[in-house]
């Protein structure tokens, strides 16, 4: 099974590259976390709803065939590493490709709300865009190391 992070962003400095990469490399094939970076729209215009629609459009038209769709926003349900494991094994267990879904500095399209299985809320507080990837895969390994009785839970 395949995981897709697809987050809107592209141009990322080093350290984010570098921090996702140590985490995704440590998950095995059968659990595979694949970004996918969609370029943001210039802010310049400031037509913050065609800006996000557009953005959502573009997030859709990435999503691989039959994928569960989870949203990462603040309104959605927040889990702790336990509650991500279980989703995780549901995930596992269903066969489809699951697609998170991350947007941009305007929030996520209700075009991309509109079709969510799921809703995750990593925390109350607004994280920087780049820092949520490297916490998405950390989060997705440390619950793989739960369900696979890995040290690296404790």
């Amino acid at each position: 099974m395949q995981i897709h992070l697809i987050a809107v962003g592209n141009k990322m400095p080093d350290w984010v590259q570098q921090g996702y990469n140590e985490y995704a490399k440590r998950l095995p094939r059968e659990c595979e976390l694949v970004l996918r970076e969609i370029a943001p729209d210039k802010r310049k215009s400031g037509d913050i709803a065609r800006i996000a629609r557009d953005e959502g459009e573009r997030m859709l038209a990435a999503l691989p065939p039959r994928a569960h769709v989870v949203t990462l926003d603040i309104p959605g349900k927040p889990w702790a590493t336990s509650d991500l494991a279980q989703a995780l094994q549901r995930w596992l267990g269903n066969g489809q490709p699951v697609a998170l879904m991350v947007g941009g500095p305007e929030g996520l399209s209700e075009q991309v709300k509109s079709v969510a299985k799921e809703s995750w809320s990593l925390s109350p507080l607004t994280f920087p865009h780049p820092l949520v990837r490297i916490v998405v895969a950390e989060q997705i390994y440390r619950a793989w190391s739960l369900l696979n009785h890995h040290p690296y839970h404790r």
